[in-house]
């Protein structure tokens, strides 16, 4: 099999580790100033999480370009890796935010949006009530605690290689022999979550029911593909097959599309005609101002309001004080309503395609038996014949040297991809320009790498 040859990879990655520092002195500068007063020298450590010899500034970002602090422009395909989906700082969200910031930020109140927020947020999504949090990882942790109270059950399922932010719950990893083990590389973590949580492989239906079949599995929570381990696409029938276990079970499925929103409209499962019992989108539903939602069908909301009035009164641990603040309905509004659009969806598509299209054909004529595996606007390159069928597989097909290389060899010539692995966002702002130049790097790389 044709393959990168290690010697050379090694070279490259030095080589292009080199030309980084010498044309980013001010990105270097910033990281020097920054040292003395943040963690690891960045506001969130995940920053440090780059391939990059010292971290990349930003100054600016608008639609399809990032600019960094020495004034070096990008095409930006990993787009915060989703938080800006439909492009950075979309000019009707940019807009009603500085019109909503002179009249107020927050009040924990409703404000005088939210009736359309929440037709426009059914309509969009097809269920008919709402809650609005900070963070998928809130609307996540808050549906785990909502499945539980509803059903009486203790436990969540979820699949090897998910990815729901940082709940607990979920934050599992699988033995050989099946047993869920809590991740090894959580910090502070003092609670065994193999107490709460059941973890099966992706696309594995028997493994499912068995899990199902004990009847204290509150919910099913998972992603409709699994993006977080390298894309695993769900095979034909299997997510169908989900919503089926869990219906004769009485387990409530919750869907996570903070990542497969950008399958279509709607996301994966309204695409697909599922229908979730809960509904979680983050990041990029409100154009990237800290926003989440989750929504839920009306026989879900009168359980959860008896449960509530069942309650002593108290903290129910659902919900933060600036969650649902004003800021968030003017944005939710404006990207739901202007930006989002069919239109939208239908050019990420055709674009999205058209970039795949071009990888697959470097593949192709380069004689390398890897997969680019796409499912609306999101796809990756992965060094795979054909897309995985679960977590364990996506994660045993990966290389992190040839990873890191094409990464920064990619950015040193004007093209950001996402840093943990080769997965990349098309927006619908971005041109024909835009896609048609990531195909030609990839075939300079492969040539240089290839013995």
């Amino acid at each position: 099999m044709t393959q990168p040859s290690p010697t050379r990879v090694a070279a490259m990655l030095a080589a292009e580790r080199q030309r980084f520092t010498q044309t980013h002195p001010e990105s270097q500068h910033l990281a020097a100033a920054s040292a003395p007063h943040f963690l690891f020298g960045v506001p969130m450590h995940w920053m440090r999480d780059w391939p990059l010899p010292s971290p990349l500034f930003v100054r600016e970002a608008q639609g399809s370009r990032l600019v960094c602090a020495d004034g070096l422009s990008y095409i930006d395909l990993c787009l915060g890796d989703t938080g800006a989906m439909y492009g950075h700082s979309p000019a009707p969200v940019a807009r009603a935010l500085a019109e909503q910031a002179a009249r107020g930020l927050t009040a924990m109140l409703p404000g005088t949006l939210l009736p359309e927020v929440g037709a426009l947020l059914a309509q969009r999504f097809g269920l008919p009530r709402w809650q609005i949090v900070l963070s998928a990882t809130d609307a996540n942790r808050f549906v785990l605690r909502w499945a539980r109270a509803l059903t009486g059950r203790p436990k969540v399922l979820v699949f090897e290689g998910c990815y729901h932010g940082t709940v607990d719950d979920t934050l599992v990893d699988r033995a050989d022999d099946g047993r869920t083990l809590t991740r090894a590389s959580l910090l502070g973590q003092v609670h065994e979550l193999a107490l709460s949580t059941v973890v099966v492989p992706f696309n594995d239906e028997p493994a499912l029911r068995t899990a199902l079949a004990g009847g204290d599995v509150a919910c099913v929570l998972t992603e409709p593909a699994l993006t977080n381990c390298g894309l695993v696409p769900p095979l034909p029938g299997f997510m169908q097959a989900v919503q089926a276990a869990c219906r004769e079970t009485g387990t409530l499925l919750v869907l996570d599309e903070t990542h497969t929103v950008s399958s279509g409209l709607g996301g994966w499962g309204r695409v697909h005609g599922l229908a979730p019992d809960f509904l979680v989108v983050g990041k990029a539903v409100a154009g990237g101002l800290p926003t989440a939602v989750y929504g839920f069908t009306d026989a879900v909301a009168a359980r959860m309001e008896a449960a509530k009035a069942a309650a002593p009164d108290g903290h129910s641990g659902i919900g933060t004080t600036l969650a649902a603040n004003v800021l968030q309905l003017a944005a939710l509004r404006a990207q739901l309503a202007e930006v989002a659009t069919p239109a939208a969806h239908a050019r990420m598509d055709a674009l999205a395609a058209r970039l795949q299209a071009g990888l697959e054909a470097v593949l192709a004529t380069a004689g390398v038996r890897w997969c680019v595996t796409r499912i609306g606007a999101r796809m990756e390159l992965q060094y795979l014949p054909a897309p995985p069928r679960d977590g364990r597989e996506a994660a045993a097909a990966m290389q992190d040297d040839w990873t890191a290389c094409l990464h920064l060899y990619m950015l040193n010539r004007g093209v950001l991809i996402t840093p943990f692995h080769h997965m990349l966002l098309v927006p619908p702002c971005a041109s024909e320009v835009d896609v048609d130049a990531v195909p030609p790097l990839l075939a300079q790389w492969l040539a240089a790498v290839i013995s």
